[in-house]
């Protein structure tokens, strides 16, 4: 079944269970509010080259085939910089490899309700999110409330805001016929969100990774990461960052995101008043 665009990719197969049914209890992903026990994580860098003169996507997919045989694996947060690294045998799949071109949407997850009507998860970088919709996400998962005019701000100054977005459509008319068209849609909603500051050359840290706790547990937290990681790569930006909650540490080492690399640690200046 295909109700998607040309210029869209199913990234994920069809989810097994009805999309609009809440998961299973599960942990949060996505906490990243400031406190003693957060981590500075950096994404590792398997390139041999240094980051800040990486070549353009394309180029860099067939260099990595290339020396898939005997590669050089950059280690430590400078050594993507200054070129150090250590040869290994055999090198696994990363988020680096096959960038290929960066798609408008990805569906992520997709299902056929019992009605007939399709409910889809889209991945969409750099689309239309408002403060509000920003702060009554952050509300579901417990975060405390911001001032909306600074929200706003943030949200037009960022780098990237990629979003996750719950769309549900009518079933097509036409029956089986019509199968691989797209019903008219009913509803649209944010259910995932996380923004990205950046020099738009070397460095770039992500902020505010969000998924409604009520559809948590189906990897919607793992995709979206990774799908902004892609495209930072793609844009030859490889220096990538985050401050991360001790409790999902684990899950961006998942990721390929490491903590303090070399003891280098995240350093805050807070206001005394």
């Amino acid at each position: 079944m295909s109700v998607l665009q040309a210029q869209r990719h199913v990234l994920f197969a069809a989810s097994p269970k009805p999309l609009l049914l809440p998961p299973m209890a599960c942990t949060t992903t996505s906490s990243l509010r400031r406190s003693n026990s957060e981590a500075t994580m950096r994404l590792r860098q398997t390139s041999s080259w240094p980051s800040c003169h990486q070549s353009s996507p394309s180029s860099l997919s067939r260099r990595r085939r290339a020396q898939r045989a005997s590669s050089t694996v950059c280690h430590g947060f400078f050594g993507s910089l200054l070129g150090g690294g250590k040869t290994k045998e055999k090198q696994e799949k990363t988020l680096e490899d096959d960038l290929g071109e960066q798609p408008e949407e990805l569906v992520v997850v997709e299902s056929r309700r019992e009605d007939g009507s399709a409910a889809q998860i889209v991945y969409c970088n750099q689309g239309s999110v408002t403060a509000e919709d920003l702060e009554l996400l952050c509300t579901k998962v417990g975060w405390p409330a911001r001032p909306l005019h600074k929200v706003r701000i943030a949200l037009q100054n960022s780098y990237m805001v990629s979003s996750l977005v719950l769309r549900i459509r009518k079933a097509p008319e036409g029956g089986a016929e019509a199968e691989d068209t797209q019903g008219e849609l009913i509803s649209e909603s944010l259910v995932g969100l996380a923004r990205v500051t950046s020099d738009h050359a070397f460095n770039a840290t992500i902020w505010d990774v969000l998924i409604d706790p009520e559809y948590q547990g189906q990897g919607l937290g793992k995709a979206l990461v990774e799908q902004i990681v892609r495209t930072l790569l793609r844009q030859d930006i490889g220096n990538i960052t985050l401050f991360a909650d001790a409790k999902v540490v684990d899950f961006y080492k998942r990721l390929g995101f490491t903590a303090d690399p070399e003891g280098i640690k995240g350093m805050f200046w807070y206001p005394t008043w």
